[in-house]
């Protein structure tokens, strides 16, 4: 099968698609052919090295995490899939080993679940990972509740974009921090206003529930929340802030890592066939040009996802800008 990897940490110049035998299940996993894949700015973090420390040395090492597929076979002890089955998930092994850029990857039962059935699965590829950590982050963190005003800072990347949508589903009232460029993007998806990240400080308003997928300037927005609300943080760049924030006045911020569950990947599915939440696709690539993808990431000027097609499927984009 095709796979993508790097024997060492530095540009994306240093991925390259190799040929290597393909995975078997082992008892308790299932073999998905994988149609789609997507790129998340952890992977270009592991890759450039800025997570040597957990990711180690040991090399080659694979990249992606989001996937979207079908079950080709089944391990011992597997009954609750089948094969041909239409799923979606993610991995989470930031030692580089995740690998859900390839042709097939293996993973536990319930760590993927079905697949929305209103999207192909190359363009379904693009949730996973970032929708699961907006459902988990609004449900289950912060919880948000109907009439509520939510500010999502970051709005425009992958998690923003659909914690956006699943804020407006919620009930919430939704303000998005991000770019004037993104402004017209971001109340196309649902924010009932919009704010330029380029000044945080001078930015007023009152808000119950503050998401952050951008890590900077929590200080700032923190101040905009009022006496009993609630502010979470996707970045782990914001990691000291949120373990300060414990024992200074005011809110507590929260961060969050979402891991793969079928639980939430279902719920998950379940707004996308509702119509309630769309993957953000901003462009799709080919595998052999999946450094590229990565190049593109690298700016941090995002509109959801770029996503890899691995398999194209009947009913998926060809690769190309989509937004």
């Amino acid at each position: 099968m095709r796979t993508v990897e790097y024997d060492r940490y530095g540009s994306a110049e240093e991925l390259a698609v190799r040929t290597v035998p393909a995975p078997e299940p082992r008892a308790g996993e299932v073999l998905i052919r994988v149609h789609g894949s997507s790129i998340n700015p952890i992977d270009v973090k592991i890759r450039s090295g800025g997570m040597k420390i957990m990711s180690g040395r040991r090399f080659p090492k694979r990249t992606g995490l989001d996937f979207a597929g079908e079950v080709t076979a089944l391990g011992a002890g597997v009954s609750d899939l089948a094969v041909g089955q239409r799923v979606w998930g993610f991995l989470g092994d930031v030692a580089g080993r995740a690998g859900a850029a390839a042709e097939y990857l293996t993973a536990k039962p319930s760590a993927v679940s079905a697949a929305p059935t209103t999207v192909g699965l190359v363009r379904a590829a693009a949730l996973p990972s970032v929708g699961v950590t907006a459902l988990r982050a609004l449900r289950d963190v912060v919880r948000l509740k109907p009439g509520e005003d939510l500010l999502v800072v970051g709005a425009s990347g992958g998690v923003g974009s659909a914690a956006i949508q699943l804020g407006q589903a919620m009930g919430a009232k939704v303000t998005a921090v991000a770019s004037p460029a993104n402004h017209a993007f971001c109340r196309d998806l649902g924010a009932g206003h919009t704010l330029d990240y380029a000044a945080p400080d001078r930015l007023s308003g009152d808000f119950d529930v503050i998401l952050d997928c951008h890590g900077t300037s929590l200080d700032a927005y923190r101040r905009l929340l009022r006496p009993r609300g609630r502010m979470m943080t996707t970045s782990a760049d914001a990691m000291a802030f949120a373990l300060r924030s414990a024992v200074l006045p005011g809110p507590r911020v929260r961060l969050m890592m979402a891991r793969s569950r079928r639980t939430d990947l279902a719920a998950l599915a379940d707004y996308v066939d509702q119509g309630r939440l769309r993957p953000i696709v901003e462009e799709i690539y080919q595998l052999q040009d999946i450094g590229h993808a990565h190049q593109a990431a690298e700016t941090g000027h995002a509109r959801g996802k770029k996503v890899i097609t691995v398999l194209v499927d009947h009913d998926a984009d060809q690769p190309g800008p989509v937004q």
